[in-house]
Parts: C-alpha cells; sequence; structure tokens
C-alpha cells in the first residue's frame, strides 16, 4: 500500500487522485490518494497535518495553493531543487527527515522538451508571477531561455519573481502594462500562469490581433484543455503546449519520488486517455 494525498485549499476539482491511482495500478501498487482540502479540516496548521502525515502512513504528499511557499520552508530540499526556488509541490516522508521538492519545474521542463523537442525556448513573455509562474520560469532557466520577460498585474509580484531569477543568474526583466504590447509581438514564445481561460474564468489573457509572429505557446489551464488563447495561437501558426503536459508530466515526477518506480510516459499517457477520454478536451 502506497499512502499518498495532496495539501491545499479548495481542492475538490482535482484530478491528481486518480493519475496517481493509474500510475500505481501500472507499477503493480496499491495506491490510495487522500484529498486534505483546509477548508475542511478544522483549525488548519500546515506544519500539524504534515506531521500527522508523516505518522499516519503516508509516503508522501503533494502541496498546492496556497501552501507551497511555507512548505517550502519545512523541509530538506533535494538535490535537484534549485536553491532559489523557494516553493515545493511534493513532500516525501523519511526515516530521516521531510525532504520535497518541486515536479512542477521539472515537469514543465519535460513537457516543453515532449512538445518542442530540442528547440530553445528563445526570448519569452509570461503573464503571471504567482505559484506556477514561479516553476515555468524556472523551467525556461532550467531550458536556456535567451531572455525570461514576466509581467504581473500584481507589480510587486512581478518584479520580485523577476530579482528571483535575476539572483538565480537568469537573464529576466519586468515587463509594465505599457510595454506588453511590443513585448508580446516581439516574443519567441508566450506563456500564460494566469486563471484566465479557466472554464470559471473564460477568455484569454492575449490580445488576438498580437498572436502571429511568436514560435510556440504554453498555457498552464488544462480546464479546459483546448483554451481560447491555444486556440488563437494554433489558428495564427504557433505550435502549442497545452497545461494538461504540465500537469502529466509532473504527477509523474511526483510519482517517481514517492515510490522509487519509473514510469514510461507513453504508457501511461495512452493509459490515462483510456480510462479517462473526456481529459482531451477538459
Amino acid at each position: 500500500m502506497l499512502k499518498l494525498g495532496l495539501i491545499g485549499k479548495g481542492i475538490s476539482r482535482s484530478q491528481s487522485a486518480r493519475l496517481h491511482v493509474l500510475l500505481g495500478r501500472m507499477c503493480g501498487m496499491d495506491v490510495t490518494y487522500d484529498y486534505l482540502d483546509s477548508e475542511q479540516i478544522a483549525d488548519f496548521d500546515l506544519i500539524k497535518q504534515l506531521t500527522t502525515c508523516s505518522e499516519t502512513g503516508y509516503a508522501g504528499v503533494n502541496v498546492t495553493h496556497p501552501y507551497k511557499t511555507s512548505a517550502r520552508k519545512l523541509i530538506t530540499p533535494r538535490k535537484r531543487l534549485p536553491s532559489a526556488l523557494g516553493s515545493v509541490n511534493t513532500v516525501v516522508f523519511r526515516e530521516d527527515g521531510w525532504r520535497g521538492d518541486n515536479t512542477d519545474f521539472v515537469g514543465f521542463m519535460r513537457g516543453y522538451g515532449q512538445q518542442f523537442d530540442d528547440a530553445k525556448p528563445g526570448t519569452v513573455l509570461q503573464l503571471g508571477a504567482g505559484g506556477v509562474g514561479l516553476a515555468t520560469a524556472f523551467g525556461l532557466r532550467g531550458l536556456g531561455a535567451d531572455k525570461i520577460l514576466i509581467h504581473d498585474k500584481d507589480i510587486a509580484r512581478g518584479e520580485e519573481l523577476v530579482a528571483t531569477l535575476v539572483a538565480a543568474d537568469a537573464n529576466a526583466a519586468f515587463v509594465g502594462e505599457d510595454d506588453l504590447s511590443d513585448a508580446v509581438r516581439t516574443a519567441d514564445g508566450l506563456i500564460n500562469c494566469t486563471p484566465v481561460g479557466m472554464n470559471q474564468y473564460p477568455g484569454s489573457p492575449f490580445d488576438d490581433s498580437l498572436l502571429g509572429g511568436q514560435r510556440w505557446a504554453f498555457d498552464a489551464v488544462y480546464t479546459p484543455v483546448e483554451t481560447a488563447f491555444l486556440r488563437s495561437a494554433a489558428k495564427s501558426g504557433i505550435e502549442v503546449m497545452t497545461g494538461f503536459e504540465l500537469f502529466f508530466f509532473q504527477g509523474i515526477e511526483a510519482f517517481e519520488v514517492f515510490s522509487a518506480a519509473e514510469i514510461d510516459a507513453d504508457a501511461a499517457r495512452k493509459e490515462y486517455f483510456n480510462a479517462y477520454p473526456e481529459a482531451l478536451t477538459g
């Protein structure tokens, strides 16, 4: 039995359980995956919850909004986690302590490689500097992006992410509202890490009239998988990567950390879509 879970706020719509249970079944493991929703737990405290999990047989847990940054302060980072990446989404309970990783960061890199092979990102404009934006920005750094441009309506948050990237030797800059259109037009890649495009927040974060000169686009939103932004990008001749790729590869990376198993991603993708064909459209 491999006992896993997800700690977060308002996580009832998460699809993580079915992915991890499926991966376990592929490996011949009996996996349980519980949703530990802070909205449903009286007097929720992150340290207390992690301690309870570690003492009640959990091999590890995923951590999502709004606890990734707080969790980073409570764990020993795994070797591959960049020291400047101040959030974790995966915590493993070991006899010698709690180990943490950010599989969003490596999951994005794997998804990018799957979709675009060895093409370099070039100059990339990213909208959104929250938790997933932090991970994708470090993924761009790992992929060797020439320049990472960040825009966020919360200027302080955007500038903080840029400062973090610069401190980690990335070429990064904040783009204000006045310069945003020009940045969109001249970018090689576009990334959406805002909620715009989700079923409950319909629309596109990018002006369709600015699309067409870019090489690639990624939307972190995966409900729906085919967002308005990606539809417009594809119509403009831009290669696209859906948010499902991030969800899928970060999940595989997390399961491999939890279980020490090695997952055949192609086989897992086939199994997942056979079991959940609606995932193709969100």
